[in-house]
């Protein structure tokens, strides 16, 4: 089951604030003491913000450690002040990070806002925003990979869970997927230009360099794709499907699985039994588990993969301490490109 994190629930905000409380809640500023105030969910979209707006930017990322779970994130006092004062904020979206609707509405930001997963070509119901010229020079497939979050064809309405909304048939986990990337970092760009528009040239400059290594991201990708298209892969949860997604991979992940993994409950018996005779097979090429989750029946599963010569692949849902969201990507996918070649 999804492993619950301690946290103060936005019902104490108030009183905390009263109260005078200014209790840590692990957020973290980088570069540019006194620059335009950005607040990103995660330290994810907190790179990609300071790496867009340099020395200009006050980037506070609400939550940047491994030890804690967005799924489960409950604001605390120190999060709604920071939150009311940024004048951009940068989210995911899609029911991932709700926790940032609740701080907006608590503390009466009136800051933009950046939604990631609006510029995902998968999102559902909705245009994907105007990009930047060169779109045609990108491959990105439009249908997304069948995945432990595609229900039967749905694609509307939201599906509630003890953890967090989703979207019935979308992956909300967009920051794997590069391509999404390269648009969201040209939102966070342009927003910050119409709040500054003396540094504009700055902006851009670090806007091409930081697409310019996401292009890399997906040459690497596409050369995976290359020798290892329709590969088949487990998941844990569906994390890094994006990421599976461009690189022609193919999810076997029984839906229900991953599913109860990620929105913590027990794994049916039945389908923790086809998981298991799945693994055991040796069909499977690669593992991935999600390092800051996990259960009595992931355990099983990594388990079971282990036992049949499966490489068995840890990801996580924000940057690692001493990377940068480039490096970490390309760890990844640099790893994934190994474990495939076994």
């Amino acid at each position: 089951m999804h492993k619950p994190l301690a946290s103060v629930t936005l019902a104490s905000v108030a009183v905390l604030a009263l109260a005078g409380c200014s209790a840590s809640t692990g957020s973290t500023a980088t570069d540019g003491e006194g620059g335009i105030s950005v607040v990103a969910s995660t330290n994810v979209y907190g790179d990609i913000a300071s790496r867009i707006g340099g020395d200009h930017v006050d980037v506070t990322s609400i939550i940047s450690s491994l030890s804690q779970d967005p799924h489960e994130y409950e604001a605390s006092a120190s999060d709604q002040l920071t939150v009311k004062k940024a004048k951009l904020i940068v989210e995911n979206g899609g029911g991932y990070d709700s926790y940032m609707e609740s701080l907006r509405d608590a503390s009466g930001a009136d800051a933009e806002v950046v939604t990631a997963v609006e510029y995902s070509h998968d999102y559902p119901g909705a245009e994907v925003h105007d990009h930047a010229e060169g779109e045609d020079g990108h491959e990105h497939e439009s249908e997304p990979t069948e995945s432990a979050d595609t229900h039967d064809g749905e694609a509307d309405g939201a599906d509630t869970h003890e953890g967090h909304d989703h979207i019935e048939g979308f992956n909300e986990h967009v920051w794997y997927d590069p391509h999404t990337m390269e648009h969201v970092a040209e939102a966070i760009a342009e927003q910050l230009i119409d709040l500054d528009s003396a540094n504009k040239v700055d902006y851009e400059k670090n806007l091409a360099d930081f697409q310019s290594d996401l292009a890399g991201l997906e040459e690497s990708l596409a050369t995976i794709k290359s020798s290892h298209e329709g590969d088949k892969i487990f998941v844990t949860e569906p994390v890094p499907l994006h990421l599976a997604q461009s690189a022609g991979l193919e999810n076997v992940t029984p839906e229900a699985f991953s599913e109860a993994v990620e929105e913590g409950q027990d794994v049916p018996p039945a389908t923790l039994l086809d998981a298991l005779d799945l693994l055991k097979a040796g069909d499977v090429k690669v593992l991935f588990a999600n390092a800051q989750t996990g259960g009595a029946e992931t355990t099983q599963v990594i388990d079971a993969a282990k036992a049949a010569g499966t490489p068995v692949q840890e990801v996580t849902e924000v940057v690692p301490e001493g990377k940068t969201y480039i490096t970490w990507m390309q760890d990844n996918i640099t790893t994934l490109a190994g474990n495939l070649d076994k």
